[in-house]
């Protein structure tokens, strides 16, 4: 008799809500459930890593694609999180661009790419590339909010988490909203100003107790190489002007590696601010045209330079994350 009575009056008030209350409880239980998924990615996901970098130009993108790259062509599993909203381009570099997302259960899965490096991006929910994506901030972070606890990533060794230039809305609502951030990593190339906008990125991490697990330097040098006579001396002018002296061998080939944007400024940063220095990448033109093509260089040429200083990198970021203690995020 109970259950007759009491079942009219949970009707009438489920009737009785209005539409704006029906919208609010179901954005409360939708917000419930991706607070309970962003607690769970931290079970699923052994690392998550941040990449920085302090201003635009330095090719944080492209470190970020080769940092999942090589890590996935490892044999480990992979995500990449493009969390730049206004300017998201890792899908082009990877050649995935086209790819169209799957969603189940309200959860959305990522586009796979080489390797089965799996890959989410506002590039893959904007219509037309080319019309700007102009929002304002809480609507910006909403979105973020929604990559981190309504994507299934599944079961990963890594996340790589790849954002826009500089230090303020986006790192920070990863940082709070996303448990168990492993540390970042910083991008910059030789020049003085990278370096002035990355310390500001790794004085960013102290001030949220994230780990700086290290600084990368993109750019570094460019190699050239030729041949002429066996166990000679060439000369070649410098970017400076000055002249460069190679040795060939017995061969006749040499090489020289040219310092385009200077060099070992990205060492001397890491040594003056006491985080550890990741390694160089050089100045390579084919990485340049590999983002074009949807063909990293990683993938173009796995055994040749650039994929192994990018294998060096990872090798020591590994080793960072081995002896990281994951430290609790605190805002000050």
């Amino acid at each position: 008799m109970a259950e007759s009575q009491g079942a009219p009056a949970q009707g009438s008030a489920e009737a009785a809500a209005s539409p704006e209350q029906k919208a609010q409880m179901e954005q409360a239980y939708a917000q419930m459930r991706r607070k309970m998924r962003m607690t769970q990615l931290d079970e699923e996901i052994k690392h998550k890593v941040m990449v920085l970098s302090g201003k635009g130009g330095v090719g944080k993108s492209t470190v970020s694609v080769g940092l999942a790259l090589s890590l996935a062509r490892q044999g480990k599993k992979v995500g990449l999180m493009d969390i730049d909203i206004t300017g998201p381009n890792v899908p082009k570099m990877l050649g995935i661009e086209d790819a169209d997302l799957h969603v189940e259960d309200g959860q959305i899965f990522p586009a796979i790419g080489p390797h089965g490096l799996k890959v989410i991006s506002m590039a893959f929910l904007i219509e037309d590339p080319d019309k700007p994506v102009i929002w304002r901030g809480p609507i910006k972070l909403g979105a973020i909010q929604q990559f981190i606890g309504d994507v299934a990533w599944g079961e990963l060794d890594a996340l790589i988490i790849d954002f826009p230039p500089g230090t303020s809305d986006e790192p920070l609502t990863v940082s709070q909203a996303l448990p168990g951030i492993d540390g970042v990593v910083i991008v910059t190339t030789p020049q003085d100003v990278a370096l002035l906008d990355s310390r500001k990125s790794i004085n960013f991490a102290k001030t949220i107790s994230l780990p700086c697990l290290g600084v990368v330097e993109n750019m570094s040098g460019y190699t050239i190489r030729g041949s002429a006579e066996p166990d000679s001396t060439i000369s070649v002018i410098g970017p400076t002007g000055t002249p460069i002296e190679a040795q060939t061998d017995s061969d006749g080939a040499w090489s020289l590696t040219l310092d385009v944007f200077k060099s070992g400024g990205g060492a001397a940063a890491a040594t003056e601010l006491e985080v550890p220095f990741l390694g160089a990448l050089p100045f390579d033109p084919g990485i340049v045209r590999g983002g074009d093509d949807g063909v990293h260089r990683i993938i173009a040429e796995p055994d040749g330079p650039t994929a192994a200083a990018f294998d060096a990198v990872v090798t020591n970021v590994l080793a960072e994350l081995d002896g990281s203690n994951r430290p609790s995020v605190r805002i000050s």
